[in-house]
């Protein structure tokens, strides 16, 4: 999907020559996902040619909030006190960014 939003559009072979060589996917395993992405209403196609042509329908941002609900309900007894405490815990977060989620953390209060 990153590939997809990137782009804003690929081809299955787009994606295939994207990908990082050390996951060294087959073309039809590709294509296999990127079908049952579109069965879920994740991304959709239009023909261009022989080829099809995939669009993201699910934008990132809406993905990011979805993955973050499931890993909270089901890691985290639905507890985003408890991921935050957890990534501030077991992370080596980066001054800067320990810099933005104080200035989040106030601007929600």
């Amino acid at each position: 999907m990153h590939i997809v939003w990137e782009k804003g559009s690929a081809t299955v072979k787009d994606v295939v020559d994207a990908l990082p060589k050390e996951f060294d996917l087959a073309y039809t395993t590709v294509l296999t996902t990127m079908q049952n992405l579109e069965k879920k209403g994740v991304i959709r196609h239009e023909e261009q040619g022989r080829a099809y042509l995939y669009y993201p329908i699910l934008k990132q941002r809406e993905a990011r909030r979805s993955a973050v609900q499931y890993v909270v309900k089901k890691f985290f007894d639905n507890s985003l006190e408890l991921l935050v405490l957890n990534i501030l815990e077991n992370e080596d977060l980066e001054p800067e960014e320990l810099q933005k989620l104080k200035k989040l953390l106030d601007e929600s209060e």
